[in-house]
């Protein structure tokens, strides 16, 4: 408990990667923050921290010490959940990283349903594409990550993992708005905003276009899903997403499932960090979230 303060300094230290930065932000003198980072390493025993003209860099005993540092921040985390749950308060805090095909309902609707149910549990929810929500999570930036088809990790627990098509997205009006499922060699006869190469459903159309022997004439490109999806109803295009990132609400656009011998259904994850135990809040949101997964299949 006596280190909770430097350790503290330690992070945003490595952060940052300066002292007066920290400093700043921490509302204390450079000399005194410097000050008690040396009197850290010397009770230490080593230092931790790279002097260099540019500003400080942990050096590896640094980097063990920073593992310790979010191992523990983790731990008391959740101490102090289950100490909240003891004495009935109920209170806690669930940070999330999540791909963008789950910020327009699926989350929404899931933590307003909990924090009816406990609304002193509070939230974050960064939004990351696959690769970026599992470094969330091994950086402790995230307890836990929902995901569309992440890379495989030998650092990551899978928690749920759900199937769901890829879907073509057309306005309304489009000449594929009729068909209850499409071929992508038919999606493909017409203009496509195509989602961006950060995106896990920008390797999956490269993958099946290149099997498939097909090309697409992109009329615009972005990371966005909203933007895509906005563009479609201004224009006779087509985008392409997974089903749980179409807004089941909005009367303007379609959803067609594309046919799985061309893309095979997409995998939704949920997942955490090997070895670190989730909140009690954490592990609560996890149960509830594991019903609305199924009805994503």
């Amino acid at each position: 408990m006596r280190h909770l303060q430097i350790y503290r300094f330690i992070s945003e230290i490595a952060r940052r990667g300066s002292i007066r930065g920290t400093a700043e932000q921490l509302h204390i003198t450079p000399s005194a923050l410097t000050r008690k980072i040396q009197d850290f390493e010397e009770e230490l025993g080593m230092t931790i921290f790279e002097r260099l003209p540019q500003g400080m860099r942990l050096n590896e005993a640094g980097e063990l010490l920073l593992h310790h540092i979010r191992n523990q921040n983790a731990d008391f985390e959740r101490l102090r959940t289950q100490l909240s749950e003891l004495a009935g308060v109920r209170r806690g805090h669930v940070s999330l990283a999540c791909s963008q095909a789950f910020v327009d309902s699926v989350l929404p609707d899931e933590v307003a349903a909990y924090r009816a149910q406990f609304p002193n549990v509070t939230f974050s929810v960064e939004v990351r594409d696959n690769r970026l929500g599992i470094r969330a999570l091994t950086s402790y930036e995230a307890e836990i990550a929902l995901l569309i088809d992440p890379p495989p990790s030998p650092d990551i627990r899978e928690l749920i993992v759900k199937k769901q098509p890829l879907c073509v997205v057309v306005s309304q009006s489009h000449p594929l708005a009729a068909l209850d499922t499409v071929r992508l060699r038919d999606c493909l006869e017409h203009p496509v905003a195509m989602p961006d190469e950060f995106l896990a459903i920008r390797v999956l159309l490269n993958e099946a276009m290149y099997r498939l022997r097909l090309e697409a004439v992109v009329a615009v490109e972005s990371g966005s899903l909203e933007f895509l999806r906005s563009f479609v109803m201004r224009e006779p295009a087509v985008t392409f997403q997974p089903l749980s990132g179409i807004p089941r609400l909005d009367e303007r656009i379609r959803a067609i499932p594309i046919s799985a011998s061309d893309i095979k259904p997409i995998r939704v994850v949920l997942a955490q960090l090997k070895g670190r135990t989730l909140s009690v809040a954490a592990g609560k949101f996890v149960e509830q979230l594991s019903g609305r997964l199924s009805d994503l299949s």
